[in-house]
């Protein structure tokens, strides 16, 4: 069964179908960065913007 999904995954990879997961919290790396600067948080920052804490730490370690 994998070998089909796998088949399947590649042929829709292709035809442009298959995009996989959006990126949640990296679409707000501006606003988190932000917030940052203006003294919040990480806990504060991740309550704010109902993302995770990590995703917060992780945004702001990339940006660093």
């Amino acid at each position: 069964m994998l070998e089909r999904q796998r088949e399947g995954i590649a042929k829709a990879k292709e035809e442009g179908k298959y995009k996989g997961r959006a990126p949640t919290a990296r679409r707000q790396a501006d606003a988190v960065i932000l917030l940052k600067a203006e003294g919040l948080t990480g806990d504060a920052i991740a309550a704010k913007l109902g993302i995770g804490r990590a995703s917060v730490f992780r945004i702001l370690r990339e940006a660093a």
